[in-house]
């Protein structure tokens, strides 16, 4: 992709700033803006610093990967990259395989959504955002399975009462980039399920790594 540089050889610094809100803030649309006011000046490098609270409030992590895009109005965009979205239709039908397969309903997430569910209401969590226990899972690069019935946070701000739970987080290439977790409201799981999530979480992260 080529740079896009104005008649002076700057880049326009506010357009910089509200092109990555206007991507990175799906919730507003791709028409969408917030103008905030910050002005970010561009270093020698190239770099220009997204604020904290924006990365807070977009969960922009360090080390997460970012595409860049121009359009014709010499806006420089930025955007979430989410390597295991590309897979698409693939998870979907990978998540319903499992479903078929175990009986158990079948969630698989990127860094930040839920991209591919199966045996259990898409609205509840289909491109909802994944709660701190799936990204501490995904941190930590080791599966999960919890045996104990009680109250937990699958969904970001969603408490449900859950029998089981596994957590089988993808890493490719060294980095997590998403989960596979199958649940459960009435069986307690075991190995079978739990060497499941590691078998698909293993099986994905190949395919990104292709």
């Amino acid at each position: 992709m080529k740079d896009t540089n104005d008649n002076n050889g700057e880049f326009p610094i506010a357009r910089v700033h509200r092109s990555i809100l206007q991507i990175l803030d799906e919730s507003e649309g791709i028409q969408g803006m917030k103008a905030t006011g910050i002005v970010r000046r561009i270093d020698d490098l190239g770099r220009v610093v997204i604020p904290k609270e924006i990365r807070r409030t977009l969960r922009i992590r360090e080390g997460d990967p970012l595409e860049i895009f121009v359009d014709r109005d010499g806006e420089v965009i930025l955007k979430k990259y989410s390597p295991i979205s590309e897979l698409g239709d693939f998870a979907k039908e990978y998540a319903e395989a499992l479903f078929d397969s175990l009986g158990q309903p079948v969630l698989i997430c990127d860094r930040d959504v839920y991209i591919a569910v199966a045996g259990v209401s898409k609205k509840e969590y289909m491109n909802k955002s994944v709660s701190p226990l799936v990204e501490k899972a995904m941190e930590d690069r080791n599966s999960i399975l919890h045996t104990e019935e009680g109250e937990v946070e699958l969904v970001d701000g969603m408490t449900e009462t859950l029998k089981s739970y596994t957590i089988g987080p993808i890493v490719a290439n060294g980095d997590p980039i998403g989960a596979v977790i199958i649940l459960s409201r009435e069986k307690t799981l075991g190995e079978v399920e739990h060497k499941a999530v590691e078998t698909a979480a293993s099986f994905l992260a190949r395919q990104m790594e292709q």
